[in-house]
């Protein structure tokens, strides 16, 4: 450990009132609070466009309709790909 020499601790006592304050933000892993914030909600837009995207892309696939997207509300009469009886061939 260094010895605190007289000059030094002459400098850190005297300060100047023209000197700007500082300070050091909260961090975590160099990352602050804002851009923890900044890049949560990019990582949040992502997400919610990936969970858009995979519902549309697998809406078409019966076991997914039926099994998941049925469940949820507005949904499920949205979905329902039944056939009407006077148009069934068989």
């Amino acid at each position: 450990m260094f010895s605190q020499t007289l000059r030094r601790a002459a400098a850190q006592s005297a300060r100047s009132p023209l000197a700007g304050r500082y300070s050091v933000p909260l961090h975590f892993q160099g990352f602050t609070v804002s851009s923890a914030a900044k890049f949560g909600s990019i990582a949040a837009t992502f997400g919610v466009s990936a969970g858009v995207f995979a519902v549309f892309f697998f809406g078409e696939v019966p076991r997914v309709r039926k099994d998941v997207l049925q469940k949820l509300p507005f949904f499920d009469t949205y979905l329902d790909r039944t056939i009407a009886p006077e148009d069934n061939p068989f």
